[in-house]
């Protein structure tokens, strides 16, 4: 059935928007109108889902923020565990669900779950905005039955790292503004301040410069005059960066730098760990097999390392091996995941720990993060406050003789 966007107007004046099925725009128009909403503008969209589906990404699509697929998640679980039909329950969240994108592909699973199709196979068609976990959860829920709790755990999910991401880039904002002043304050001082003040000692040709003054004002020529070789190696050098990581070898060469970099290493890597441990129990506490589960987990991490010891464990287990003694001889995992994956083994509670060592990961990220732009700020304010002090130097100790001289 299509699939319309429409534009409209209810009958207390507000504007409002949304999307609609019908067989066609005049019962498209004619649904509405018995809703109280005269039609300003409709349009048929399934045509334009098509496109959309070739972008990819870990956890949603372009368009459709993390935070949005949680909540129609925990919407969706909601009313699926008020024993609310599913075709129903996917209706009414594909018209409470504000984002264009994502609304359309819901009502589009639900006509195809109408139709007699299974829910994770509709959502398979949108890759762009349900990875590869999402699906699986999906289809371990309806077979098991539990498809209202395996939903809450994911909105949880998603939720959680929605939460962490937004932190991190909190951290990270301040300490980037204070870079970006710290590299306009010096572009304008080379550019623009020290050729002026050149300008007045070049009127003293007896006066001697000292050696820092003449460094500076080298460093002001380069700017003035190579400034566009400057910025085309700045460019090159970001454009090669970018090519070579691309590349199959150079990002799993980076990926092994990036764990090793001083201060930026060991988040990486609670990154990478805190994001394996909390999808890996998120898989199993929805009836996914070990196997499986892992095969997902090991393209999730974002870094090939990590990938890599991942299946090399993902192998071992599947010739009868426990996750523990892999994980531990991969060397990329810190003791404690191991201790509390063997502990959960030997319980046979392993997807309590994961997630308790997912949160305490979570946490350590967040101060880490905290503690390492709590340091960086300081670092950027003194290396700032040092440069203009030299320029200042620079130049009063020259005025001062110039002075004397006079």
């Amino acid at each position: 059935m299509p699939i319309f966007e429409y534009k409209g107007i209810k009958k207390n004046g507000q504007d409002t928007r949304g999307i609609v099925d019908a067989d066609n725009v005049r019962n498209a128009r004619l649904k509405l109108k018995k809703d109280g909403i005269f039609v300003t503008e409709i349009r048929d969209k399934k045509r334009t889902l098509a496109a959309k589906k070739s972008k990819s990404s870990s956890f949603g699509a372009k368009g459709v923020h993390v935070k949005d697929l949680a909540l129609m998640t925990r919407q969706l679980a909601t009313l699926v565990k008020a024993n609310i039909p599913l075709v129903d329950a996917l209706s009414a969240v594909a018209e409470q669900t504000e984002n264009p994108p994502l609304s359309e592909s819901i009502a589009d699973c639900k006509n195809q779950v109408n139709e007699g199709s299974q829910f994770h196979k509709a959502l398979s068609k949108y890759p762009h905005i349900y990875s590869k976990i999402y699906i699986s959860m999906a289809e371990a829920g309806e077979a098991s039955g539990s498809l209202d709790t395996i939903l809450m755990r994911l909105a949880e999910f998603l939720e959680a790292a929605a939460d962490l991401r937004a932190r991190v880039s909190s951290a990270l904002t301040y300490p980037i503004i204070m870079l970006v002043v710290v590299l306009g304050v010096m572009v304008g001082l080379f550019t623009f301040v020290i050729p002026q003040i050149v300008n007045i000692f070049a009127s003293f040709p007896e006066l001697t410069l000292p050696w820092y003054t003449q460094v500076v004002i080298f460093v002001s020529d380069i700017f003035v005059n190579y400034w566009i070789l400057i910025l085309g190696f700045i460019g090159g050098s970001y454009f090669l960066f970018a090519m070579w990581k691309k590349t199959p070898g150079g990002s799993a060469q980076w990926d092994a730098i990036s764990l090793k970099l001083p201060l930026f290493g060991p988040i990486v890597r609670m990154i990478a760990v805190a994001r394996f441990t909390r999808t890996l129990a998120t898989l199993l506490v929805g009836g996914v097999p070990m196997l499986q589960a892992l095969e997902i987990v090991r393209n999730v991490v974002d870094n090939a390392v990590i990938a890599k010891a991942i299946e090399e464990a993902r192998l071992n287990i599947s010739e009868g091996e426990s996750i523990a003694g892999p994980l531990k001889k991969s060397e990329q995992f810190p003791p404690l995941v191991i201790h509390m994956v063997s502990i959960g083994e030997k319980t046979g509670d392993l997807e309590n720990m994961l997630t308790q060592v997912s949160d305490a990961y979570d946490f350590q990220v967040r101060t880490k993060v905290e503690a390492m732009t709590s340091l960086i700020n300081p670092v950027i304010t003194i290396i700032m406050g040092f440069i203009i002090f030299i320029v200042v130097i620079s130049v009063v100790i020259p005025m001062m003789d110039m002075t004397g001289g006079l």
